[in-house]
């Protein structure tokens, strides 16, 4: 029931921001969840934190349908590679695709390092409008940097019994999903 009940507090905050920023990101719940289970089948990642995590990457609104699910790959390779808390990786990489121009200073800060040519090039996209191709340099680096670090940690022996006590918390939400409603009756 406890699982059952974390899933749907996510679920709840998922669906609050999907309405409270009027569904800027183009992007689902179920699209949502379906991408962050199939994630957690490869990473270290329960798919609620995913869910988490996009429920905070979904409040910049600048972050559209076709950079949002790069966006959350990103934040996982980020968080893997560095070593750092999933919320604080999602926070990074939301704030420099929300603002290409002025985010780049956190990701630079973490370690993730920008030319100079870069740099220039994604102020000159912005100020041309061209925000999603700014967005898209910023990402295509994220990739080089740190792409794929995620899914390998999936792969290591720790990284598969990750996935499958995920697998099994799953499992846990839906027998407590089904259990709350005599609960709570």
């Amino acid at each position: 029931v406890k699982e059952a009940q974390a899933a749907q507090e996510v679920a709840a905050q998922l669906d609050a921001v999907l309405k409270s920023t009027g569904g800027a990101a183009g992007m689902t719940r179920d699209a949502l969840e379906e991408q962050a289970l199939a994630l957690s089948k490869v990473t270290r990642f329960e798919d609620d934190a995913i869910l988490a995590g996009n429920a905070i990457m979904l409040t910049f609104t600048n972050i559209g349908k076709d950079i949002f699910p790069r966006a959350t790959q990103a934040t996982l390779d980020l968080s893997t590679a560095f070593g750092m808390d999933l919320q604080s990786a999602t926070m990074m990489v939301g704030k420099a695709l929300n603002d290409p121009k002025q985010g780049l200073t956190a990701l630079s800060k973490a370690g993730v390092q920008f030319t100079e040519d870069q740099k220039e090039t994604i102020k000159t996209m912005v100020e041309m409008g061209d925000v999603a191709g700014a967005q898209a340099i910023i990402l295509r680096e994220l990739e080089i940097q740190t792409g794929g670090s995620a899914v390998a940690a999936g792969q290591t022996r720790a990284g598969q019994i990750d996935i499958l006590k995920n697998a099994l918390g799953n499992v846990k939400e839906e027998i407590g999903g089904a259990l709350i409603p005599a609960v709570t009756g």
